[in-house]
C-alpha cells in the first residue's frame, strides 16, 4: 500500500450542534449489545494471487455520477465477480481538511491522469491516479461563518478552446463555495482563469437581494453542458417564507457570463430574467431550489432539475402557489433556459419531500432499442420511471387519496401521484403491530409514543400533536441517487427508513430558543403563524421504535419494473465492536451505488465503516473491507491505460449529522499485482 501525502495540520473552525439518527443509532448498538451479549469476530476477505486481465476497456470517470446522465455505471471488466474477492488497498490519500463537524461526501472525477476533488471546507486537490501523490492544491477560503456541517460533494470539468499555444486554462474544473461563488481554476496548475468573471470568480449573490449568514451556498457541483455552467444553490430550510429565491443559472463556461436564469415560478406569473437582474431586479423570493446534483442530455439539448420545496417547509399557508415546481423535475433547454416539462413527484410538499437525488438518464428497455428515459428515485422510497423527452411516466402513476386535515390555515392535497411499477422500496405505514423494541420494556414505551402522535401513513399532515414522517426527512432515498445499467436493464439503489416525528407548534406557544439543524430542532418559520419541531422517532433509550432493516440495497428489473432481489445494508459492528456484525439489520446511509460491466456493485453509505461489492445478478455480497471512517459518499472507478490496474475510490470522511466521526481519507482498491 503507498499511504500518500499526509498533512499534519488538522485545525477547524467552530462548527454548529451536530444532532442526527446516527448518534442515537450509535447508543442503541451499544445497548443491543447489552440485552444481547453475544460476541462474533469480525470476517476478513484473504486476497490470493489473481491473474490481472489487460485486455479489456480503458475507461474514466469525468463527471461525479459518472457520466452527464448519472448512471453510476462503468464499462470496466477487469474487476469481476470471480475475482473482486481479492481486492486489496492499493493507496490512501488524507488531505488534512477535517474538524469534528465536517463531513467528506465527495466523488473524485478522473481528468486525463488525475483525480480532482474538493475537500469539506473548498480546497480543491488534484493527485495522481495511480498512486495518490498529491500534485497541486486550490484553497478556496470560504468564509465558513454559519456553515456548521462545512461539505463539498464534487467538482465539474470542461475543455475550452484554445486560445493559441501554451494558452492557460483549456482544461477547466469549476466548483461552488460555502460562501456562494462559482470559480474555475486550471485543470493543470490550480490557478485560477483569470477570464472566467471577476478573475476566476463569479458571485452567485448577485440578484438575491437579502441573505442571512449561510443560508445561500453550494455544496453539489455544478454541470457543465452545451457551453454552459449549471448552478443551483443550497437554501437553509425552515427560516423564514421569504427565503432566498431558488434561481437556476447558467454561465459561460469561457467568460462567467450570465447566460440564463431560470426563475421557478407558476406559469401565470412572470419569472426574472437575467436581463432583469441585470437592470437592478433580484429573483422571486420563496421559489424552489436545486441543492443536488443535475443531470444533462446532449442529443436532446436538455438539462434536468431536482427541485427543492418552496418555502418553508412544513407549512403551506402563505406560499402562495410558489410550490407549483417544488419536489418536481423540471426539463430545461440548456441553450435558453426555457421548460420543457415538469413532473411533480409530491404535491404541495409538507413534509420536506424535496428531490434529493439526481435525475439518472437510460435507455428504457424496448422495441427499436429503447426508449430515452429517466429514473427519478424520491425520499418516500418511490422510483418514478419517466419518458426524459416528455415527462410522461412509462409505467401508471397513479393519483390517490391521502389523509386530510391539516393545521389551520392549511391546504392539504387531496391527492398524491403514486408510481404502479416500480413497487415502493419501504412501507408506506407504521402499523401497531409493526412498533418495534429491543425488550418489551422498550417496545411498549414506542408503542405508547407512537399512539400519542399523529399516524394515518405516508403523506399524513404535519399537526400539534405530532405526525409520525415515514420513511422520514433523508429518506428514502438521499443524493446518493441510483445506479443504472443500461445493458442488463437493472437499477440499484440504496435507501433507509428512519421515521421522524413532525409538530406544528402555534408561534405564541413556542418556547425557548429556535434553534436546530436541517435535520432536528426547531425551525422558526418566520412570516407564518407556526413554528416546526422535528425529532427522530426513537424511544428514550435512542432506540428506533420501527423494525430493521433500517437501511437496504434494492435490485429492480427496469423492463418489468419489478424488484429482484432486496437485502439489508450494513451491520452494527462499528457501532458494537463485540457481536455487531451479527445482525445484518442494516444502518442509515447516505451515499451512493455504483455498477460496472464486471458484474459488481460497490457501495459504502453505511454507518459500519464497511466498503462492500456485490453480485449484481443475485444480490450476494462478495466482498468486504473495512474504512478508516464511515464512507458515506459514492465510489468512482476508472482505469488510466492499457496497461493500468482498474482502481475502485471512495471517499471515507464520516457524516457528521448522521454521527459518523469526521475523517479525511480517499481510499483506492484493486487487483495485486
Amino acid at each position: 500500500m503507498n499511504t500518500a501525502r499526509q498533512h499534519p495540520a488538522r485545525v477547524g473552525v467552530a462548527g454548529g450542534s451536530g444532532i442526527g439518527v446516527g448518534a442515537s443509532f450509535g447508543r442503541f448498538a451499544v445497548l443491543v449489545g447489552l440485552a444481547v451479549g453475544v460476541s462474533l469476530g469480525l470476517v476478513g476477505c484473504d486476497a490470493g494471487p489473481v491473474e490481472i486481465d489487460r485486455s479489456g476497456p480503458v475507461a474514466g470517470w469525468p463527471h461525479v455520477g459518472g457520466d452527464l446522465g448519472g448512471g453510476r455505471y462503468s464499462p470496466l471488466t477487469q474487476i469481476t465477480r470471480e475475482n473482486v474477492g481479492s481486492l486489496v488497498e492499493a493507496w490512501r490519500y488524507e488531505s488534512g481538511d477535517v474538524t469534528p463537524t465536517t463531513s467528506l461526501q465527495v466523488t473524485p472525477i478522473l481528468v486525463d491522469d488525475a483525480l480532482v476533488l474538493c475537500t469539506p471546507r473548498n480546497q480543491i486537490v488534484s493527485i495522481d491516479a495511480e498512486t495518490g501523490r498529491e500534485r497541486w492544491r486550490f484553497d478556496a477560503k470560504p468564509d465558513l461563518a454559519g456553515i456548521y456541517n462545512p461539505l463539498c460533494r464534487g467538482v465539474a470539468h470542461a475543455r475550452i478552446e484554445s486560445g493559441g499555444p501554451g494558452a492557460a486554462c483549456t482544461s477547466r474544473i469549476f466548483f461552488g463555495t460555502l460562501d456562494a461563488r462559482l470559480m474555475a481554476i486550471d485543470a493543470a496548475t490550480g490557478e485560477p482563469c483569470r477570464d472566467f468573471g471577476e478573475d476566476g470568480t463569479v458571485d452567485l449573490r448577485v440578484g438575491l437581494g437579502d441573505l442571512r449568514t449561510a443560508e445561500y451556498y453550494m455544496t453539489s457541483p455544478p454541470l457543465v453542458v452545451a457551453g454552459n455552467v449549471v448552478t443551483g444553490a443550497w437554501v437553509t430550510d425552515g427560516q423564514r417564507v421569504d427565503a432566498p429565491g431558488g434561481v437556476v443559472r447558467a454561465f459561460d463556461q469561457r467568460t462567467g457570463r450570465l447566460v440564463w436564469a431560470f426563475d421557478p415560478v407558476p406559469l401565470d406569473r412572470k419569472p426574472v430574467t437575467a436581463a432583469d437582474v441585470a437592470a437592478g431586479a433580484e429573483y422571486t423570493r420563496g421559489t424552489p431550489n436545486v441543492w443536488t446534483l443535475l443531470s444533462a442530455d446532449e442529443e436532446s439539448g436538455l438539462v434536468f432539475l431536482p427541485m427543492g420545496n418552496a418555502a418553508p417547509d412544513h407549512y403551506g399557508g402563505e406560499r402562495q402557489g410558489l410550490d407549483y415546481y417544488s419536489s418536481a423535475i423540471v426539463a430545461l433547454d440548456a441553450r435558453t433556459g426555457e421548460r420543457r416539462w415538469h413532473f411533480q413527484t409530491v404535491h404541495h410538499d409538507l413534509w420536506d419531500y424535496d428531490i434529493a437525488s439526481q435525475p439518472v438518464l437510460y435507455t428504457h428497455p424496448g422495441p427499436g432499442g429503447g426508449r430515452p428515459a429517466l429514473a427519478q428515485a424520491t425520499k418516500m422510497g418511490h422510483v418514478f420511471l419517466l419518458d426524459r423527452l416528455t415527462g410522461e411516466p412509462i409505467f401508471p402513476v397513479e393519483e390517490r387519496p391521502v389523509p386530510q386535515g391539516g393545521v389551520t390555515s392549511e391546504v392539504v392535497s387531496p391527492t398524491q401521484p403514486f408510481p404502479t411499477r416500480p413497487p415502493p422500496l419501504h412501507p408506506h405505514a407504521l402499523p401497531e403491530e409493526d412498533v418495534w423494541g429491543l425488550t418489551p420494556i422498550d417496545r411498549a414505551e414506542c408503542r405508547k409514543l407512537v399512539a400519542s402522535l399523529r399516524n394515518d401513513g405516508i403523506f399524513t399532515p404535519p399537526s400539534y400533536e405530532g405526525t409520525i414522517v415515514f420513511p422520514g426527512l433523508g429518506g428514502g432515498v438521499n443524493w446518493g441517487a441510483v445506479s443504472v445499467d443500461a445493458e442488463r436493464g437493472r437499477l440499484v439503489v440504496n435507501s433507509m427508513r428512519n421515521p421522524f416525528i413532525v409538530r406544528i407548534v402555534p408561534r405564541e406557544e413556542a418556547e425557548g430558543t429556535l434553534e436546530g439543524t436541517d435535520l432536528v430542532g426547531a425551525q422558526p418559520q418566520e412570516g407564518t403563524p407556526y413554528v416546526v419541531v422535528r425529532a427522530p422517532l426513537l424511544s428514550s433509550w435512542g432506540m428506533p421504535c420501527t423494525p430493521p432493516p433500517w437501511g437496504q440495497l434494492t435490485s429492480i428489473d427496469l423492463a418489468t419494473g419489478e424488484i429482484e432481489w432486496q437485502r439489508p445494508l450494513g451491520h452494527l459492528q462499528e457501532l458494537a465492536p463485540a457481536f455487531g456484525r451479527f445482525f445484518e439489520w442494516g444502518t442509515p446511509n447516505q451515499g451512493g451505488p455504483i455498477q460496472t460491466a464486471g458484474g459488481v456493485v460497490f457501495v459504502g453509505a453505511t454507518m459500519d465503516r464497511t466498503f462492500r461489492a456485490f453480485d449484481a445478478a443475485t444480490g450476494e455480497m462478495l466482498w468486504s473491507a473495512e474504512l478508516p471512517a464511515s464512507g458515506h459518499a459514492t465510489p468512482m472507478t476508472y482505469r488510466v491505460g492499457e496497461d493500468g490496474r482498474q482502481y475502485v475510490v471512495i471517499a471515507a470522511g464520516g457524516h457528521f449529522p448522521l454521527g459518523s466521526p469526521s475523517d479525511d481519507a480517499i481510499v483506492a482498491y484493486a487487483l495485486p499485482e
